[in-house]
């Protein structure tokens, strides 16, 4: 498939069920409420999708299962995320395989890799497929940034053709505009700033409460776009307490109470992770609850 990394592209959870087993019925109907609200991809195995956590069995069941989910009309992105380079190619090969459209890609795991060995990790994947990639650029979690010098080299690769932009420096957008033009598309990661970097120039938005709440994060991007800002701030500042859920080591069990909340989730995850519980539990509802007793009206978006 063809496609332009640009729009809503949601870094969905990974569904499961009691007995720590893949919930398809669950993922399924959360990812028919993406495409129903208007998503223009889908992000799997992702830090939401609980990743390091998935089997490589699991990683195929879920890829194939959302190809034939959304048949065809939006593409499906895995995420690579690895320890060795050697596992990080076979990972690409494997996405190809199960029917995957591209890759999101971090820079190594765990090791705190040089820029010169960080370039060569990138390069050696972007060698080996013809799947087109987006490099995740998150120094705040992962500990590893992909400078502007370090994407001046691997731009000679075709297949490198988009970033997710978490450096939660939002001058960085502009940054990457200024260097390379539209030859690296942009795609905010951060929930948090989603709206300003696409008012200055982001193409899409990587989005995590998009998973409870499909509708209004492709509303905003679509007002924003349309030069509607204004009705776009109103629904964002509605929605920024639920989006800092996003911003927060607990992300997955915050997110996926969020999913419950509205009807396209469980509570379930995988353990070293567990159920929120306590005070932390009890002001995460009540965000929660805030935020559907006070949802928006939305405006006829998909029009725009």
């Amino acid at each position: 498939m063809h496609f332009k990394w640009e729009g809503v592209m949601p870094a969905v959870t990974t569904k499961f069920n009691k007995d720590d087993t893949l919930d398809l019925e669950t993922f399924t109907t959360n990812i028919k409420a993406q495409i129903d609200a208007g998503v223009d991809g889908i992000v799997l195995g992702g830090t939401l999708g609980e990743a390091s956590t998935l089997t490589n069995e699991e990683k195929k069941t879920l890829v194939k299962k959302t190809v034939e989910v959304v048949n065809g009309k939006i593409p499906v992105i895995i995420n690579i995320a690895e320890q060795s380079t050697k596992n990080a190619v076979i990972a690409a090969e494997n996405a190809k395989e199960y029917g995957a459209d591209g890759l999101m890609m971090l820079p190594p795991m765990r090791y705190k890799s040089t820029d010169y060995e960080t370039v060569t990790y990138f390069e050696t994947v972007a060698k080996s497929t013809n799947l087109p990639i987006m490099i995740y650029n998150n120094p705040v979690d992962y500990k590893i940034e992909v400078t502007l010098k370090m994407f001046e080299q691997l731009l000679k690769f075709d297949t490198i053709q988009a970033v997710k932009e978490s450096t939660r420096d939002i001058s960085n957008v502009t940054r990457i505009r200024n260097s390379f033009g539209n030859r690296l598309n942009i795609l905010c990661g951060v929930d948090t700033l989603a709206l300003e970097s696409i008012l200055i120039g982001a193409d899409g938005w990587v989005a995590g409460l998009v998973c409870a709440f499909p509708r209004e994060t492709v509303a905003i991007y679509k007002l924003a776009k349309a030069g509607r800002v204004k009705e776009a701030i109103e629904i964002y500042r509605w929605f920024l307490p639920l989006l800092e859920l996003d911003i927060n080591p607990q992300l997955v069990q915050n997110i996926k109470l969020a999913e419950v909340a509205t009807g396209i989730g469980t509570e379930y995850v995988r353990e070293p992770r567990l159920p929120l519980r306590g005070e932390e539990r009890e002001r995460v509802l009540q965000i929660i609850k805030e935020g559907i007793n006070t949802r928006p009206t939305l405006p006829d978006y998909k029009s725009l």
